[in-house]
């Protein structure tokens, strides 16, 4: 049985040297874990046109997306995620959690603290070493 692929976007979020990490809530697939900030590519988006979106339909903030970071995959019970995680810096808003539990900003050197949800690892350890 073929499992279905979902392509997701994914924002490392720079602000005074650290990322914006953001934990998904309860009631939710992968709830708990934590997770750079991003979503579903729509039918005709672009990567970096998704993000912008969703990030502003999640956090109700605009980002500008100034780096690529890479491209991971893993296969959930769910189907298998391809995400392409960006870094950006933020233009405007708080970044107002309106769909995760909680955040936290962590320096490069306290990423490998937190839970990450396992697609977001190989591009939390690329930070890492930032």
């Amino acid at each position: 049985m073929s499992q279905k692929t979902i392509n997701v976007v994914a924002a490392a979020i720079l602000k005074d040297g650290k990322y914006f990490c953001a934990q998904r809530p309860e009631g939710k697939s992968l709830a708990g874990y934590w997770e750079f900030p991003g979503g579903k590519l729509e039918n005709g988006e672009s990567s970096e046109e998704a993000l912008v979106r969703e990030i502003q339909e999640e956090f109700a903030s605009e980002i500008k997306i100034i780096n690529y970071v890479n491209e991971a995959s893993y296969d959930y019970e769910f189907g298998t995620v391809i995400m392409k995680t960006y870094e950006a810096e933020l233009v405007s808003g708080e970044l107002l959690l309106i769909e995760h539990q909680n955040s936290t900003w962590l320096a490069p050197s306290e990423l490998n603290t937190l839970n990450w949800a396992p697609v977001d690892r190989p591009a939390v350890d690329i930070l890492s070493k930032k």
